[in-house]
């Protein structure tokens, strides 16, 4: 009896591999790569190979045939995208039953027996045999492979069955043809029916040799054609009968006018003569046609004419966005340094003309002026090279969405005076978005840079790269690299686009960046680049952010202009605080006009006459159900609950940090999707409670409990350092029994000393507290600095304590405790009656 294997299963796509036959595939999907992954386990690295019925995605063993090849795995290459394996088929095999084992397909195979003619010396089996081989033969040539390749890969195969694999493998047929001749065992019939494939094959080259030649013998008539089209353009020419259009010459005109770098000079006429040379009819005259127009339509020195004046700079910025201090701040400091720069260039660029008239009138024997004259003197430059431009930085605008970054640099080009130009380069993969196609490429066209400038119309624009955080990287190249040429003000003055192939000039761009996660950005990118941070909006200002520009624009989108609709101020709290979660207003904007939508509606209809007041109440019907349901602060105090803050792009709420213990071996249990590094800070605050056990007044039989530390809503994955407070306050509540104050929340990493390290987003994070209706909020004294970016309203309404020790977090936020001499002390403790909980450290 025929031995059974268990193998794991390799599905193949519009693929079938035969016995004898060596063969690369890609493997990506997850289950595929687990089954490559176990055969690789196997003492002798099979794996069975099993076609898929039909070419899905999904994979199940009623969607695979069940004759398939036994494989052995060669080389195996690993990738980003997946593995590329060389498999060798060994021989047929059937599955005898198919399941699902760790993720990937697992099959008992039993080998499938072949069968074989019943005489081998019978001459019709020998001549189909031999007629196979020579129709083989055959088609190699014809395919254009040499000959004794042909033979020598033919000769490998000796035996009948083996060689109508061999034949099978190579022939051009679908996936269902050839998974019927790797099902037929008998022999003889497999070689008749790769007999019929390879003659149908024959035949299909031999009709495309006949098309190819009639091909030639049209372009033949087609050359000429146009030889006779030359010589009538020679006779009409002999008549003065020429009729010569004016658009080469209008080409040429726009071409003499520019003023070109030599190095640029000498490649467009060397184009244009080529153009001159080849004519109408060729097929190269587009593309040469196509490139010069691109060059004579690009602003090789037109400039717009820059103004800066701080003080209306100042009023655009102002009238253009609310709040955003910091930002506006730093970017009239960009503006003033631009303003001094070009007048010390004004000057220098007056005091060297000067210098030059005084030095030509000299030359031409003015005798006039008074003092003596010394050309030397005269002649000697000012400090500083006046041909240098200003080279200011290059700004990256970093915050979460919707918060202004890209209308902040609109502001900046009406300020100045210069053209803006905005291209997005989110999922962009490819090198040449940025550098342009060679025009060796059929299609080929500039990069975005050269596009940009082009749509512009000047060399010195206002020029935004949209979402640089978000390039991608794939086998065309790398963006991100390309576009350090770009930024770097040492070398984009002589910027080369593949397609326009000679430098072009790109210093006097004025380039902003945006993105939303800084550590996207690779790090040589960031160099290049000055951060200016958005921060996100907090209630109060986006309400005025709706009032003043919002719900005008929404209004007048949405035809409402001039009409008597007003929404109050509690309807707008409605609808920031309960159907929008984001730190900029695009939610929020989207949310009023579904309003505004609504109210036309209404009025459209004549459901609604005279003035329409949106109050509150109104909100649910206008949009429905609240969208949005923040976290709000505990009612009560709680053993073993413990309040946190955090930050997303989303913007800054609180989150509950739950600890509770069991019976069991003193095993730390963690729950809620936490991350690594949130992972860590709990076992920090273990570490720390059981160290401290007696300055926290833990028993110690309670380390021989389990300790479960849970984080609510764990769908969502949680990391980073700043819940080690809050972690170790639920634990130690939970430990030593007493309650955690409900209205306070904090943040801060710990270590295992007790140290409170600083942590990031501090404003989002108090921000998110108030609106969750804490009062009271711990914070690293390492972060007192950050609280100047809080609103003076948010200031008034909490309570702050900075800290460096977790004792004085513990004395903060559990009842009835307070913090003396590095001791944690509960009622009328005697401080030297208690277990300090840490020594002193260098700070």
């Amino acid at each position: 009896m025929t031995e059974r294997l268990t193998l794991p299963v390799l599905p193949l796509r519009e693929l079938v591999l035969f016995p004898g036959i060596t063969t690369p595939i890609g493997a990506g999907r997850p289950g595929t790569v687990r089954a490559i992954e176990a055969a690789l386990n196997h003492p002798e690295k099979l794996i069975f190979t099993l076609c898929q019925r039909d070419n899905t995605e999904a994979v199940s063993s009623d969607g695979l045939y069940t004759i398939g090849t036994i494989a052995r795995i060669g080389q195996l290459t690993r990738g980003l995208s997946g593995m590329q394996v060389l498999l060798s088929g060994e021989r047929r095999g059937i599955a005898l039953h198919l399941g699902e084992k760790d993720g990937y397909l697992e099959a008992i195979v039993r080998e499938a027996d072949e069968l074989a003619p019943l005489n081998p010396e019978d001459p019709a089996f020998l001549a189909l045999h031999r007629e196979v081989r020579q129709r083989a033969a055959e088609l190699g040539q014809k395919s254009g492979l040499p000959e004794e390749v042909v033979q020598q890969v033919l000769s490998s195969a000796t035996e009948p069955g083996r060689f109508a694999d061999l034949v099978a493998g190579y022939i051009d047929v679908n996936a269902n043809q050839r998974q019927v001749l790797l099902e037929t065992l008998s022999v003889e019939e497999r070689l008749r029916r790769v007999l019929v494939h390879v003659q149908r094959q024959i035949s299909v080259l031999d009709a495309q040799e006949e098309i190819k030649s009639q091909v030639q013998e049209e372009l033949g008539e087609r050359q000429r054609e146009m030889f006779l089209r030359e010589q009538m353009k020679q006779i009409r020419k002999e008549l003065g009968e020429e009729d010569e259009s004016d658009e080469l010459e209008e080409l040429r005109t726009k071409l003499a006018a520019l003023d070109l770098p030599p190095e640029a000079r000498k490649e467009v006429d060397r184009e244009f003569g080529r153009l001159e040379r080849i004519g109408r009819e060729s097929m190269e005259t587009q593309v040469i046609r196509t490139y010069l127009e691109t060059i004579a339509e690009l602003p090789w020195n037109n400039r717009s004419d820059e103004h800066l004046d701080l003080n209306a700079a100042a009023e655009i910025l102002e009238a253009d966005h609310y709040a955003l201090g910091d930002v506006k701040d730093r970017v009239l400091e960009f503006l003033a340094v631009r303003q001094l720069k070009q007048a010390q260039e004004r000057a220098e660029q007056a005091e060297k003309s000067a210098r030059d008239d005084k030095v030509a009138a000299a030359a031409d024997g003015d005798t006039t002026m008074t003092g003596e004259f010394e050309p030397a003197k005269l002649a000697k430059p000012v400090a500083g090279n006046p041909d240098d431009k200003a080279r200011g930085p290059i700004l990256l605008f970093i915050g979460p969405p919707g918060v202004g970054k890209t209308s902040v640099a609109k502001s900046i080009a009406r300020s100045m005076g210069r053209k803006y130009v905005r291209i997005s380069l989110g999922g962009a993969r490819d090198e040449a978005d940025i550098r342009g196609h060679r025009r060796t490429y059929v299609g080929a066209m500039p990069g975005r840079i050269i596009q940009g400038l082009k749509q512009a119309g000047t060399k010195n624009p206002v020029f935004l790269l949209d979402e640089v955080d978000k390039l991608g990287v794939s086998f065309q190249g790398d963006p991100a690299s390309a576009l350090l040429e770009v930024l770097d003000p040492a070398q984009n003055d002589s910027f080369v686009d593949h397609y326009v192939g000679v430098p072009f000039d790109l210093s006097e761009v004025l380039f902003i960046c945006t993105a939303n996660f800084v550590q996207n950005i690779p790090g040589p990118l960031h160099d290049r680049m000055e951060s200016v941070e958005f921060s996100g909006y907090t209630e109060g200002e986006k309400r005025i952010i709706a009032q003043k520009y919002l719900i005008p624009r929404q209004f007048e989108e949405n035809g409402l202009t001039g009409r008597p609709v007003t929404i109050d101020d509690d309807a707008l709290g409605v609808v920031i605080s309960e159907y929008t979660r984001e730190s900029g207003v695009r939610q929020l904007e989207r949310e009023i006009g579904k309003v505004a939508r609504k109210v036309a509606r209404k009025i459209a209809a004549q459901e609604a006459s005279g003035p329409i007041s949106i109050s509150k109440d109104m909100v649910d019907d206008f949009l429905g159900r609240a969208k949005v349901h923040p976290e709000k602060a505990a009612r009560e105090d709680a053993v073993g609950v413990a309040t946190g803050m955090y930050y997303t792009p989303a913007g800054g709420d609180i989150m509950f940090v739950e600890a509770s213990t069991m019976r069991g071996k003193g095993e730390l249990v963690l729950t809620g999707q936490l991350g690594d590094v949130m992972k860590e800070s709990a076992r920090a605050a273990w570490t720390y409670a059981r160290s401290h056990a007696a300055g926290l007044r833990i028993g110690e039989d309670m380390f021989d409990r389990d300790i479960h530390i849970h984080v609510p809503a764990g769908a969502i994955p949680k990391d980073g350092p700043s819940a080690g407070v809050t972690m170790a306050t639920a634990l130690v509540s939970a430990l030593s029994g007493r309650s955690a104050r409900h209205d306070i929340a904090m943040t801060g990493e710990i270590t295992l000393r007790g140290r409170v390290l600083a942590i990031g987003g501090l404003k989002e994070k108090v921000l998110g507290a108030v609106r969750a209706g804490i009062t009271k909020v711990v914070i690293p004294k390492e972060n007192e600095a950050d609280l100047v970016d809080l609103p003076d309203e948010v200031r008034k309404k909490i309570e702050i304590h900075p800290v460096s020790e977790l004792g004085e977090v513990l004395a903060l936020t559990l009842r009835g405790a307070s913090f003396k001499e590095g001791r944690l002390l509960f009622g009328d403790d005697n401080p030297r009656d208690v277990t300090p909980l840490s020594v002193s450290y260098p700070h």
